[in-house]
């Protein structure tokens, strides 16, 4: 394996930094010092007013293999998370068919193994995602899976819900729920509330959210088996889980870059490329979950990366398939949010690698089967998985640009604030001075 060294960036650990170089050989890093004396032969990268830290890790990818292959495949998603400075990515079980079982899990890592990244995979609660009989997550686990979810639909049967917190919690695994109780949001396309009556779209209220984060809580407490909150995007969803979380309930949370991004006002011109569910909530909430992630009351940052063929977009609104790209673009809107220029960077890694991994049992102390470990705190002897991100980089996002192989990001034109410059994931430079090797 090559050697590298990552010369003079801001190294952030987990509680503390310093400006000096990272020296990595044969998958690991070796040393992390003031200056480290190398080998002739080393690749030495330029990280100087960089910020260098573990690589960052998506809980929430949408890679649509197997299935819907002309949105993306596992391969095209690795690509584009490479660029967005990601080592390892959780693949979502909504497919066609559906990660419901070990055979298809399989092939997923097997297909993962082969790109740049660590691809791990969510299984699905249920068979088939479709809420009436349980998966074998027993099965699924003993493959490595660590997180199961019916993700784009949660489990609406309360009763269900109950039985596979208790079938989970032996397995040492977490489940993850998309909060939305279908039968409030039935037929909304946006978010209910003065803008959706305006433009005469029905709405998906608040409250279809908030009461299954409610729901759920209550019988993660039951229970005792963790619970991930999935892309929340209300105020009051975000508080919740994280006063649970202080009284001790094994539970973590997630908000994707849209919802602390963009606000229902994008609805205006009835372009499907800003339909998503949960819906783009008002302005207020923005800002409510902006001020969250400063605070410590999120856990992690997740994509929620959506790839659909452009004909999908091209529906009208009301029948167009929800979702956004996500991956390309996370770092930058996470560090504006945060900020920009007063971020801090142990809350952009924390949120960004270091929860993320731990959510996804990707740290080194997880043993898992097939995947290095991620999140690490920058020290000798961890796994090679680190990202060099350059705050300073000020650049504009466009779609004819993207490595994902959809274009439905609603982000085209929009001026953005830090880019990944290097990425090395499995020991290998991927991404080098902005570009893929």
């Amino acid at each position: 394996m090559s050697a590298y060294v990552l010369r003079q960036g801001l190294v952030v650990g987990e509680s503390s930094s310093l400006v000096g170089d990272v020296f990595i050989e044969d998958g690991l890093i070796r040393e992390v010092a003031p200056h480290v004396q190398c080998a002739k032969g080393t690749l030495e990268i330029d990280a100087e007013g960089c910020w260098v830290g573990p690589g960052l890790v998506d809980l929430h990818a949408h890679l649509r293999e197997p299935g819907d292959e002309a949105a993306e495949t596992i391969e095209s998603g690795a690509r584009a998370g490479a660029m967005g400075g990601f080592s390892a990515l959780v693949a979502m079980p909504n497919t066609e068919p559906a990660l419901d079982n070990p055979a298809l899990v399989s092939y997923v890592l097997d297909r993962g193994a082969r790109t740049p990244l660590d691809i791990a995979v969510a299984g699905a609660i249920t068979q088939g995602r479709r809420g009436e009989l349980l998966a074998p997550m027993a099965e699924m686990a003993a493959l490595g899976v660590r997180i199961f979810t019916d993700d784009g639909v949660g489990v609406q049967d309360p009763s269900l819900m109950r039985r596979a917190l208790v079938y989970a919690k032996p397995l040492g695994v977490c489940l993850a729920q998309h909060c939305e109780d279908e039968r409030l949001a039935a037929g909304g396309s946006m978010n209910e509330g003065a803008v959706s009556s305006r433009l005469g779209l029905v709405g998906r209220p608040m409250l279809a959210e908030e009461l299954m984060v409610m729901r759920d809580l209550e019988l993660v407490r039951l229970t005792g088996c963790p619970m991930h909150f999935m892309h929340l995007s209300t105020g009051r969803s975000v508080a919740m889980v994280a006063a649970a979380r202080l009284e001790g309930l094994p539970v973590s949370s997630e908000v994707a870059p849209h919802h602390f991004t963009l606000d229902e006002d994008s609805m205006a011109t009835f372009d499907p490329i800003f339909k998503v569910h949960p819906p783009l909530r008002a302005a207020a909430h923005v800002a409510a979950l902006r001020a969250a992630l400063v605070a410590g009351q999120i856990d992690a940052v997740a994509t929620d990366h959506a790839p659909h063929a452009p004909e999908m977009k091209d529906l009208p609104f009301d029948e167009a398939p929800p979702g956004m790209l996500g991956l390309e673009h996370a770092a930058a809107l996470t560090y504006e949010a945060l900020g920009a220029d007063a971020a801090d960077p142990l809350i952009f890694f924390s949120l960004l690698s270091r929860a993320p991994a731990r959510v996804a049992q990707l740290r080194a102390s997880d043993h898992r089967p097939r995947h290095g470990a991620h999140g690490g705190a920058m020290h000798a002897g961890e796994d090679a998985n680190v990202v060099v991100f350059d705050p300073a980089q000020r650049w504009t996002a466009r779609r004819d640009a993207l490595q994902s192989r959809a274009t439905n990001t609603p982000y085209d034109g929009r001026a953005m604030f830090g880019k990944v410059r290097a990425l090395i994931a499995k020991g290998e430079l991927v991404v080098d001075d902005g570009a893929l090797r």
